[in-house]
């Protein structure tokens, strides 16, 4: 069983590019796609239905910002749209679905770039997002949390950690923030299997940042610590090029 995620930055842009090719040629169980930038009535779903997949979209309020889904290939047994917060849920940041053994979260973590106007906000969410899992960790005990962190957790994973010490997704309590995370019983799938550095998830698209390898660590799978021993393996695929994101993958057992 192959769980994919994915910074799409924009459905439709990367329907436009072939997305639904490599779908179809790589054939994910689940993916969960983040920034998808589009309400559901603006994309041509039948493509994803024609491919084999149940499909969730919990869209921005705001039209073109923000946004995730989940295409799954085995029905869902509950699907839950945002954590039932209005300020958050209004940007489609979360979404959850249940299958019979297993729970997937699509997550897109705010950026804090604009330090003087998100980066709050951006700790905001984290707070009440570490409340909501703790939360649900109370009846479902095999989680899979796909998506976008907007965060650096280790100096390996970004390129230059000395310089951009003091940029939002490197920040000393964004860092704290994700091993805390991580100590409610996640694992980082990748860094379970790969422990060296110049792995990279997100490029700009300035400065050929991508072809020298200019890159940030901020896509992650994280896997509860009862799901360990059906890992096969992780990694990501910087070859695919539909964003400025690349995919990272979960191999698991069914």
């Amino acid at each position: 069983m192959k769980i994919v995620g994915y910074n799409i930055n924009g459905i439709r842009s990367g329907i436009n590019k072939g997305l639904s090719i490599w779908i179809k040629k790589y054939n994910p169980y689940i993916l969960c796609l983040q920034e998808i930038k589009a309400l559901q009535n603006q994309i041509n779903t039948n493509i994803f239905e024609k491919l084999g997949y149940y499909h969730y979209w919990h869209s921005s309020v705001r039209k073109g910002y923000s946004g995730v889904a989940i295409l799954c290939k085995e029905k869902p047994i509950h699907v839950e749209y945002g954590i039932g917060l209005e300020s958050i849920d209004k940007e489609g940041r979360v979404l959850r679905i249940d299958l019979k053994n297993l729970s997937i979260i699509s997550i897109y973590l705010p950026s804090g770039n604009n330090m003087e106007k998100r980066l709050d906000f951006k700790f905001f969410f984290m707070k009440k997002f570490f409340i909501y899992v703790k939360k649900i960790q109370k009846n479902l005990k095999n989680i899979i949390i796909c998506g976008d962190y907007n965060i650096c957790h280790k100096p390996m994973d970004i390129y230059d950690p000395i310089r951009n010490r003091n940029i939002s997704g490197f920040l000393p309590e964004e860092r704290k923030w994700m091993t805390n995370f991580m100590r409610l019983g996640f694992i980082d799938s990748f860094r379970n299997y790969v422990k060296n550095a110049g792995h990279y998830s997100w490029w700009s698209y300035k400065y050929k940042a991508r072809i020298k390898n200019i890159g940030w660590r901020i896509d992650y799978i994280m896997v509860s610590h009862s799901l360990k021993k059906k890992m096969i393996n992780a990694y990501l695929l910087p070859e695919i090029i539909y964003s400025d994101h690349c995919p990272t993958v979960l191999e698991l057992k069914k």
